[in-house]
């Protein structure tokens, strides 16, 4: 399994979105789509804000595998669940401290239950 670089982690992270394109079932890339995306410790996260309604993130269940563009950096990626709630709450803060400019209109649909269920790591390939 592939590594993010320190510069991957640091550019990627500081980004303010990402372009997330996630994969049809015949494997053809849907459009893009701009996201919100955090780091904790080593590791990328995302998650959508309209929970499993949102039509990229249960695209990412069907297939596993897409590709991402923030920062000056693009990577083809894999989409991995994440279930840890211990680790959601880090993600969580996460969220707060880097978006809390845009206000808690915003930012609060991001740390509820909804969008917390659907939490995705993005890992490199």
């Amino acid at each position: 399994m592939a590594n993010w670089t320190p510069d991957e982690l640091d550019r990627i992270g500081k980004a303010d979105e990402v372009q997330i394109v996630t994969l049809r079932r015949d494997g053809t890339p849907r459009k893009p789509v701009t996201i919100w995306v955090v780091r904790h410790d080593d590791d990328l996260y995302v998650r959508s804000g309209y929970g499993d309604r949102a039509a990229w993130y249960r695209s990412t269940q069907q297939r596993r595998d897409g590709h991402i563009k923030a920062g000056g950096v693009e990577k083809d990626v894999r989409f991995e669940q994440s279930v840890d709630p211990a680790l959601n709450h880090r993600i969580d803060s996460a969220y707060r401290s880097k978006y809390h400019h845009h206000g808690a209109q915003w930012v609060d649909p991001m740390v509820a239950a909804e969008a917390r269920s659907t939490t995705i790591k993005l890992v490199p390939r």
